[in-house]
């Protein structure tokens, strides 16, 4: 089952300048960063699975996927389990993620797929727990609900990048050690050269509006940015920011329902930049009466009067690169490359 599926079957249950810099947020209502300490080889990660569950031939190379980056897993009480699309209950789950956080013996959090379901867990985490136990968490897709929430709810800097059943090729792993093991600042990032090569237009970059953008990173997976819009647990205040989105297996109709829900739901022109990755299998029906996938995203993104990019080397793709929510970054959207200005770990 696709996250497509996952998410249809969810349904029947209840449920400016050539810079642009930050504008000033009002300090009380900003959080203050927190950044976790970086990993080491050798130390211990606690996996979890908030969202979909898997076969467990599958978990187990998602948990040798994560022992090859030269940590030691320790999978949560609960993991392994699979409730329909869900991994466990919604209770399951949650144990399973404030007990990885709490956990003294493991330095990091590692989300073994995405699929559907973490939203579900947000009205009932206990972000104190979180907040007093910084540590990294990473994972992508279904994993951006964690990642905006506990940005807005807490201040920790949180990763946007490879789950444990990702493939981890060189560009992957290398880009995703350097941000959570052994970190500098600036960063520079550019396209993956495999990603170039592909003929596809959707791993085609392009600039929708040029410039350069300088702001904190937050963003995710477009679904669940445009599904929490409007919650407590949404996307925090845009000014200043630097926006990266991406999204898999969408029409270009839906990709244009949710980029409109973004812009409806908050002041998108504030915002530093907008940086996409690939979206993936996002081409029109066959014989659909359809704008492509790039017509939709320049007309609902380019009047914004902000650098505005497409096809940077992260989503739902091979080779992808990991952000770190929270950190100040730039974006230059002439040169298709991402610089970080400061680590996401101490």
């Amino acid at each position: 089952m696709n996250r497509r599926d996952i998410i249809k079957a969810a349904a029947i249950l209840p449920a400016a300048a050539a810079v642009r810099g930050a504008t000033k947020v009002n300090s009380k209502a900003a959080k203050k960063s927190i950044k976790p300490m970086r990993l080491n080889a050798g130390d211990k990660v606690s996996v979890v699975t908030p969202s979909s569950g898997l076969a467990a031939e599958d978990f187990d190379k998602a948990v040798e996927h994560i022992r090859s980056l030269g940590f030691e897993p320790k999978v949560m009480p609960n993991a392994r389990k699979v409730n329909g699309f869900l991994a466990g209950t919604d209770s399951e789950r949650l144990s399973d993620l404030h007990a990885a956080f709490a956990d003294k013996e493991t330095k990091g959090v590692w989300c073994a797929r995405g699929g559907y379901g973490a939203t579900r867990l947000l009205p009932s985490i206990d972000f104190s727990i979180i907040k007093k136990n910084p540590k990294v968490f990473i994972g992508y897709s279904d994993i951006t609900a964690l990642h905006v929430s506990i940005l807005r709810k807490t201040g920790l800097v949180t990763f946007h990048g490879p789950v444990g059943t990702s493939r981890y090729t060189d560009y992957t792993k290398g880009h995703c050690l350097n941000a959570i093991q052994t970190p500098s600042a600036p960063y520079k990032i550019s396209i993956s050269e495999d990603n170039a090569a592909k003929e596809s237009d959707l791993f085609k970059t392009r600039t929708i509006r040029g410039g350069k953008a300088r702001g904190k990173l937050v963003g995710g997976n477009l679904s669940l940015l445009a599904s929490m819009a409007g919650t407590e647990f949404g996307l925090p205040d845009l000014r200043g920011k630097i926006l990266f989105i991406e999204d898999v297996g969408e029409r270009p109709y839906r990709v244009d329902r949710m980029l409109t829900q973004l812009l409806q739901s908050g002041n998108m022109k504030s915002l530093a930049g907008i940086a996409l990755g690939v979206f993936e299998d996002c081409d029109p029906g066959e014989n659909e009466n359809s704008p492509s996938l790039f017509e939709v995203v320049n007309e609902r993104l380019s009047g914004l009067g902000i650098p505005v990019v497409y096809g940077l080397s992260f989503g739902h793709i091979t080779d992808q690169f990991t952000l770190p929510l929270g950190i100040e970054a730039e974006l230059d959207a002439d040169k298709f490359e991402m610089t970080f200005l400061e680590t996401g770990v101490k």
